[in-house]
């Protein structure tokens, strides 16, 4: 039986995510790759108590990226937009605020007023925590974080001499990716930045919607460019073409 899983507006494929859900949001750093139609799609739906998953969360792509240049440019758009709007309680990441602290982000400020909680995890265990859950491992040890805040009340043990911290897997009920291409079966081609935390996340969650610029019929992708199987996808919407954001 043929399979579309293409939905026809941003609004219709964020619909269904309720209060207090747990959503991965793709990208790297700034415009890599982040779901930006999707991300404002899920602020006007006004959902709330989330818990949002990222990596560079904080970052405003038009405000510390540089491309955006007069008023009439499109707003900033990053995670710290739910915390804005008071629909995040909760943020897992590995940069929740720029470089600068003037102005403070809006995760910094819901945190400094104990409207929410912020948990940093070093990048490279955070996306082997997101693989981890798509790949059916429970927990791993590394390394990486023993002697710092982040090793406060886990697990350690030594392995050749060297104390590692227990990590357990990070899945979440929807992730909302970025990719360039999809077929109508839901697989996949990225291009640049968008491949670091976009397929992973697409394996981690119960639901992944994935934003594209361009969708073709099956066999459209050659097979050797997929990064993501149509069997992690659920829902696929189409951006504008032109669109100002990256």
């Amino acid at each position: 039986m043929p399979v579309n899983k293409v939905v026809d507006t941003f609004a219709a494929a964020v619909a269904d995510i309720p209060d207090g859900a747990s959503v991965m949001i793709g990208g790297f750093g700034g415009a890599g790759g982040q779901p930006t139609r999707l991300m404002l799609a899920l602020r006007d739906q006004g959902a709330k108590n989330l818990t949002i998953i990222g990596n560079v969360a904080g970052i405003s792509v038009t405000t510390h990226y540089g491309w955006r240049e007069g008023p009439d440019d499109p707003e900033p758009v990053d995670q710290g937009m739910f915390f804005a709007s008071g629909q995040a309680k909760r943020i897992i990441c590995s940069f929740p605020v720029p470089g600068t602290t003037n102005p403070l982000s809006e995760i910094e400020k819901a945190f400094r007023e104990g409207r929410a909680e912020v948990d940093l995890v070093p990048q490279g265990t955070l996306i082997e925590r997101i693989r981890a859950a798509g790949a059916g491992i429970p927990a791993f040890y590394t390394p990486t974080g023993v002697g710092t805040p982040v090793a406060e009340g886990k697990e350690t043990r030594d392995f050749n001499g060297r104390t590692h911290l227990l990590e357990h897997a990070l899945p979440a009920d929807f992730a909302l990716i970025r990719a360039q291409k999809a077929d109508l079966h839901g697989n996949l081609q990225y291009v640049g930045t968008s491949r670091a935390f976009n397929p992973a996340m697409a394996t981690a969650a119960q639901v992944t919607i994935a934003e594209v610029d361009e969708i073709v019929e099956p066999g459209g992708i050659d097979a050797e460019r997929v990064g993501t199987l149509g069997a992690y996808v659920n829902r696929i919407v189409q951006r504008e073409p032109g669109d100002p954001y990256p």
